[in-house]
């Protein structure tokens, strides 16, 4: 078991750290992710009220493809027109970049995910999101201001990812983590997609177990002993899958957390269901 002086870069920054990079020339970049499945609108919600600096991210037109059967309702965001958006909301090379959201991290872990996957050096995401800003003391703002346009490299391959037949042997052969609610996983209620259950041989580890009640993320060891009890450990290989790609983020943002390495699923269940052909478990055994 690794030590805490053993874990890699935290990816998480906490509330007081990142208000005194604020004050830093030039500061890290701030991108503003908010977003829910069936709403709000995020961006409406932005311009309630951000954090100052900040500029909006759209996860739907910037952290994702447009959907299809086969890739599934999140695919991965063209690099092209990935770099395009980062350089429009003035994401820089050498800076750092910090995302938030308002629901624990499960929309800013898909920024925290889709960046460092296009080999962005130094990405974090703040620990409780606006809700810990506030909670700090930290004042927000209705003010927006225009970005110089940023100069990032859009590099995709940073994180490891997987496809179905990739999952389905993983499945069997190492870990694959299933990060929906526990009753979308055992197929008792599915809202979104055509077909409930889960891949066969996944084991259901729900985001919300991730966090505490402050919608903070548990602390490393915490971690740790939540995924070792389902079978994720160092030496082990580890994936992660949900609905369509943005809340396994969040998994593998815990996972790091505890300093485990673990490859995502972009497609995920909406990617799986999209082939007939595929198998479905159902209830609570991994199948």
């Amino acid at each position: 078991m690794k030590g805490e002086e053993d874990l890699p870069e935290n990816p998480l920054i906490e509330a007081d750290a990142l208000s005194a990079l604020l004050e830093a020339d030039p500061p890290p970049a701030l991108l503003d992710v908010r977003w829910r499945l069936g709403g709000p609108d995020g961006r409406q919600e932005f311009e309630k009220g951000h954090l100052p600096g900040a500029v909006y991210l759209d996860l739907e037109r910037d952290l994702a493809a447009p959907p299809s059967r086969v890739r599934g309702r999140h695919p991965l965001p063209d690099p092209a027109d990935l770099q395009v958006a980062l350089r429009r909301l003035g994401v820089h090379r050498d800076r750092l970049v910090v995302v938030y959201d308002d629901v624990g991290g499960l929309s800013a872990a898909r920024a925290w995910w889709v960046l460092k996957w296009a080999r962005l050096a130094d990405v974090r995401l703040l620990d409780g999101g606006l809700s810990a800003w506030i909670a700090a003391g930290h004042a927000t703002t209705t003010e927006s201001l225009a970005s110089e346009p940023g100069d990032v490299l859009v590099q995709p391959g940073g994180l490891a990812t997987l496809d179905a037949s990739d999952a389905a042997l993983l499945a069997r052969s190492g870990i694959l983590l299933d990060a929906r609610a526990a009753e979308r996983y055992r197929g008792e209620v599915e809202p979104v997609d055509a077909v409930g259950g889960h891949i066969p041989g996944a084991i259901s580890a729900p985001t919300s177990e991730n966090l505490a009640p402050d919608g903070r993320f548990l602390g490393p060891t915490q971690l740790r002993s939540r995924f070792e009890a389902l079978g994720a450990h160092e030496g082990v290989r580890v994936g992660v899958y949900c609905g369509s790609g943005v809340t396994a983020a969040h998994e593998i943002v815990a996972l790091a957390v505890a300093g485990i390495d673990a490859e995502l699923f972009p497609g995920s269940w909406s990617s799986w269901v999209g082939d007939p052909t595929r198998p479905v478990a159902t209830g609570a055994p991994p199948g």
